[in-house]
């Protein structure tokens, strides 16, 4: 797949336990809950918030359950050692919008740091020269624009990458053209190996927790690989 396909690092991420399913996963693949000074719970979806933290790996809607049920409070309580727990009652709505911005931001910063493109003509020309390793669509991109580009993707060997078309994802073009500083993003391609796992992973992180509400369209749905350290930090500023 040309020459930005390099082997990625076999680093996997430290392991931790979700309190409520007690099944232990990679740390990158779970979200962090933070307790705050005040005894607020609080997503840490980067897990760089300073104090105690707690990982939960369900879905939004097995959240809410648990959260309804008082489930969600014992295994805090549990888990952070006290009973003064100030849990908002949106928490799944706050976990759901930091993990969306999570993977916002990524893009923005793959952007910046020159690992994405975007418009119809550049991913179409990346595409068939085997350059994408990520082809993205945003949510109200034409259908003939995403068939004729799927067409690119084909010709240049995308399907060995494990993805036979790009992904329409659950933003649309002002949404990204947003996240990205740019005009009218509606087709987007990661031509970098690195940046297309880091961006890969915080999709995939996002359609984990929304499960079946997801809305990630035009393929499998992405796997949640652990990023090992030294990607994580790559294109970050």
């Amino acid at each position: 797949m040309g020459t930005n396909e390099r082997p990625l690092s076999d680093k996997q991420s430290p392991t931790r336990t979700c309190i409520l399913t007690r099944d232990a996963g990679d740390k990158d693949a779970l979200v962090r809950l933070a307790l705050g000074p005040d005894g607020q719970v609080l997503p840490d979806v980067r897990a760089k918030a300073p104090g105690r933290g707690a990982y939960v790996g369900v879905t939004r809607a097995a959240l809410d359950e648990a959260q309804a049920k008082g489930k969600l409070k014992g295994a805090l309580a549990r888990a952070f050692k006290t009973g003064q727990l100030d849990i908002p009652a949106d928490l799944g709505a706050r976990i759901e919008e930091a993990l969306a911005r999570n993977f916002l931001d990524r893009l923005g910063l793959e952007a910046r740091g020159g690992m994405l493109i975007s418009g119809n003509e550049k991913v179409d020309v990346a595409c068939r020269k085997g350059e994408a390793m990520l082809l993205l669509h945003a949510s109200d991109a034409s259908e003939d624009g995403k068939s004729k580009l799927a067409q690119g993707w084909r010709m240049g060997g995308g399907a060995e990458l494990g993805i036979d078309r790009g992904l329409v994802l659950p933003f649309d073009r002002t949404t990204l053209s947003s996240a990205l500083g740019r005009g009218n993003a509606v087709h987007l391609a990661l031509v970098d190996a690195g940046a297309a796992k880091r961006v890969s992973h915080a999709l995939a992180r996002y359609q984990a927790f929304l499960g079946k509400d997801a809305r990630v369209n035009g393929s499998e749905r992405v796997r949640t690989e652990p990023v090992s350290e030294d990607l994580r930090d790559e294109g970050t500023e």
